[in-house]
This record gives C-alpha cells, sequence and structure tokens, in this order.
C-alpha cells in the first residue's frame, strides 16, 4: 500500500498539470540528445519522489557494477548510466530518457542467474542506445517531464482502471513518452544485449532463459492481468525464436563461455525479498526451494542466506548467525558475507563482535560501501564520532544519491553540536526522500545558525534551485 500511495498522490498532481497544459502544441522533431540529458537530470528527482527505492549500497552497487560492465563493451555513451531498483510487486523494468534504467523488485524476483539480469540489464540499454525512447518523444515544454512520469507511473501501478486513466491522461496531453517498444524495437534491441553478452565473456543462454520466463508469464496471464512489461516489450515468443536463432547459429563459437557463478546475484536476490516479501511467504518460498532437486549445492547453500536475511529481519539472531556461518564456510572468500554477520551481531547488541567482522571485511575490499556504511554506524554506536564521519563521508563520496547516508550525518553533526550543519544534512535527506516542504524548512532554518559551513551554504541555493525546478 505505501508503493500505491505516493504514486497516487504524485500521479494525481502531474494528471492536474498535463491537462491544463494539453493544449501546449509541441514541434513533432524527437528529442536531441541535449534536450534527452536535460529531461533525464529533471526526471531523476521526479523519479525518486514517485517511486520508493531499494538503494541500499549493496544493493546499489551491485546493480550499477553490473550495468556498467555492459557499457564498457557497448561503447562511448551519450549519458552517464544510473541503474535502480524500485520496490514493487509488478514484473516490470523500463528505460526512462537519458539513462536511467529501474528495475521493479516483482521482476527479480523471477530471475534465477545473473546472466538472466544482465540479459534485461543490457536490453534496457540497448533502448537508450537506440534511442529508441527518444525518436518518440516531442520536443520539450514542461507538460513532456509530467506525462512521461504519469506513463512511468501507470506502468508501475500495473493493469487497472487507475492506471489506465493515468496513461490516457498522459496520451491526452499529446505529449506521452515512447514506452511501448515495436517488434522491431525489440529485436534491434535483443541483437544489442546478446552481441554485448557474448564480448562480456556471457553465455547468451541467460537471455534464452529470460525470455523462458517472460513467455510462460505471458501465456499464463493471457486473457487476465499482464504484466505491463510484457505490455511494453511485446511479442516474447518472436523475441524467444530470434535469439535461439542466434544462439543455434553460433552454436560452436558459444562452446567455451561458461556460466556464470551466481553467488552475488542470489546473495543481491535474497536481500531484496527479504525486504518486500511477507515472512511467512518467504519463508514457504524458500523451504520449497530445499526440496528441488535441479538446484547446485551452492544454490541450495545461499538459500541457508536467504533465510538468514529473514531471521534477521524477525529478530532471531542465533538462527540467522547460524544460515549465515554455513554460507561463510561454503564461500570463505566472500567479504561481504562478514557484513551481513556484523549486522546481526550489531542488532543483537553485541558491538564489539559486530566492529571486528565489519572491519575486516572492510580491510578485505575498501571499495564495499556496504561495509564502510556499517563501520560508521558501529562508530556513532561507540560515539566516535570522527570514525563515523570519516566512513559517513566516504559513502557520500561514492554514493551522493544515496539518501541514508545524509541522515546518519545530520545525527554525527547534531552529536557534536554543530546544529546548522546537522539541518542542512537532514535537509538534503528529506529532499532525497521526496519531502520537499519539510527539506525547504530544514534548509531555512540551518541558515540562521552561524556554525553553518560556508561550503554547505552554496550548495543550499543549489538544492533550493532543484525544489523550485520540482515544484513547477
Amino acid at each position: 500500500m505505501r508503493v500505491r500511495t505516493s504514486i497516487y498522490k504524485i500521479c494525481i498532481c502531474f494528471l492536474v498539470v498535463s491537462l491544463l497544459q494539453a493544449t501546449v502544441v509541441a514541434k513533432s522533431m524527437a528529442f536531441t540528445v541535449g534536450e534527452e540529458r536535460e529531461m533525464g537530470e529533471q526526471l531523476l528527482y521526479q523519479l525518486r519522489l514517485a517511486f520508493p527505492l531499494i538503494d541500499d549500497p549493496d544493493i546499489s552497487q551491485y546493480i550499477n557494477e553490473l550495468g556498467n560492465e555492459v557499457l564498457e563493451v557497448a561503447g562511448i555513451q551519450y549519458f552517464d548510466y544510473r541503474f535502480n531498483i524500485i520496490y514493487s510487486s509488478q514484473f516490470n523494468a523500463f528505460a526512462a530518457p537519458s539513462g536511467l534504467v529501474f528495475f521493479f523488485s516483482g521482476l527479480i524476483e523471477q530471475m534465477n542467474t545473473e546472466d538472466e539480469l544482465v540479459s534485461v540489464l543490457a536490453h534496457e540499454i540497448g533502448h537508450v542506445v537506440s534511442r529508441h525512447i527518444a525518436q518518440g518523444m516531442k520536443q520539450g515544454s514542461k507538460v513532456t517531464i509530467a506525462t512521461t512520469l504519469l506513463a512511468l507511473a501507470s506502468l508501475a501501478l500495473g493493469v487497472g482502471a487507475i492506471s489506465q486513466a493515468l496513461l490516457t491522461g498522459s496520451l491526452a496531453a499529446g505529449q506521452a513518452a515512447s514506452l511501448y517498444f515495436s517488434r522491431q524495437h525489440e529485436e534491434e534491441a535483443d541483437l544489442l544485449a546478446y552481441g554485448w553478452m557474448k564480448k562480456m565473456g556471457r553465455h547468451p543462454h541467460g537471455q534464452e532463459t529470460m525470455l523462458h520466463t517472460m513467455r510462460r508469464i505471458s501465456r499464463y496471464t493471457m486473457g487476465h492481468n499482464v504484466p505491463q512489461y510484457l505490455l511494453t516489450h511485446p511479442h516474447p515468443e518472436y523475441r524467444l525464436d530470434y535469439v535461439q536463432s542466434l544462439i543455434a547459429y553460433e552454436d560452436d563459437e558459444l562452446l567455451n563461455l561458461k556460466p556464470t557463478e551466481n553467488f552475488a546475484f542470489l546473495r543481491f536476490k535474497y536481500r531484496i525479498l527479504s525486504l518486500v516479501k511477507d515472512g511467512k511467504h518467504l519463508r514457504n518460498l524458500l523451504q520449497n526451494h530445499f526440496a528441488d532437486n535441479t538446484l547446485s549445492e551452492s544454490e541450495k547453500i545461499m538459500i541457508s542466506y536467504g533465510l538468514s536475511q529473514l531471521d534477521r529481519m524477525e529478530n532471531n539472531y542465533e538462527s540467522s548467525k547460524e544460515n549465515l556461518q554455513k554460507v561463510i564456510s561454503f564461500f570463505p572468500e566472500e567479504s561481504i558475507l562478514l557484513v551481513d554477520l556484523g549486522l546481526v551481531e550489531m542488532e543483537a547488541g553485541n558491538k564489539e563482535r559486530a566492529l571486528a567482522l565489519i572491519k575486516a571485511a572492510y580491510y578485505r575490499n575498501r571499495q564495499d560501501m556496504w561495509a564502510a556504511f556499517q563501520l560508521a554506524r558501529i562508530w556513532l554506536e561507540f560515539a566516535d564520532l570522527d570514525m563515523a564521519e570519516k566512513y559517513l563521508k566516504e559513502v557520500q563520496s561514492a554514493m551522493p544519491e544515496y539518501s541514508k547516508v545524509y541522515f546518519e550525518i545530520g545525527k554525527l553533526k547534531a552529536a557534536k553540536g554543530e546544529n546548522g550543519n546537522a539541518l542542512f544534512y537532514l535537509g538534503k535527506y528529506n529532499l532525497y526522500e521526496g519531502r520537499l516542504k519539510l527539506a525547504r524548512e530544514n534548509l531555512y532554518v540551518a541558515l540562521t545558525y552561524p556554525d553553518l559551513d560556508d561550503d554547505l551554504k552554496g550548495e543550499i541555493d543549489k538544492m533550493r534551485e532543484i525544489m523550485n525546478r520540482l515544484e513547477e
């Protein structure tokens, strides 16, 4: 309900705007790269306000690193891509203008391997690279952003009267985003994804199995509520035949490509499911997986990881630790598991043990922002504010759009007695969380404190400009 409520609110506002401005006449030319880039920057904030994101550092780093792997073989790009996970049960993903790519948690749930995830990532990037979205968009006015968001929101809500009304409203304004791809567009994106996966050393079998899943869901839901992803990305039957023909043609060339290790993907998937699924339903799902004889030993071990996350969410700390120890014994080289174990220890009140585990993980991989963020939180528990600030600033630098880091910095500044700076960071947190009124109030009061850092005063001006654009 939280997802739908937040989307309803913002959609109603934008629907009013789009209908009021429906008489705006726009040029019929497709967007230029520059116009698409400018629109994407504005859409980024609007989408963050409209959709609840799952953006903990480990989840965000994983999906963005995979996306960047695709971009490395895709060549020079016009845009700075951002890859995000949306908290929604819908079987959906979409690429918004200028390299904004969003996956819904309901789609992640249906995936079984990292190669499947990469195939969809590559497919969405293929649409952006081919400029399929921009080709169908009209040159701009403010209504373009409003109606684009309306169209995206209709996808998030799924099939139903409200979502269809929203999409119809955006179409009536004459400015809807081109989110529905033709068979030719789908083949172009699939061919790009196929070639990029080969260049990455990944077998396109992941692309094939993902299309099998899409075809199965399409057949199962025929005549019922067909998932929006299968409406906006149509023809799974034809697409599957097309990719299978590509694989058959190059069968000998693909023999040396080995399946990808799925530890990181399964950890990512089970972390997300523990955050979005009902505990009883998820436990039954995981326990049923144990009976699946087709799973490898490592896949079954990762079911224990899913149970450990569920146990932690339900405060069953001893069971969580027991399940995690099984996974650590099987994957002793995976330092991120020490962070997970340290987080259980911290929540169980064992701060010294938590600190030792997470420090060990961080020193094994200093690029791990999940470890850095949890280290900062532990140092805050120990009231070592300087150490906490060191790691929070590290996370802020690496992940400047992660809202929770600003909340933690705000707490830290308040503990130091830096009230102006504390209010600034609270305002920044509220901006990224979509609470614009609160953000304005925080920043207004921050400016009344003489201890507010000078460089933050300049940043407040920039943040106000962003909020003004969002509220236009």
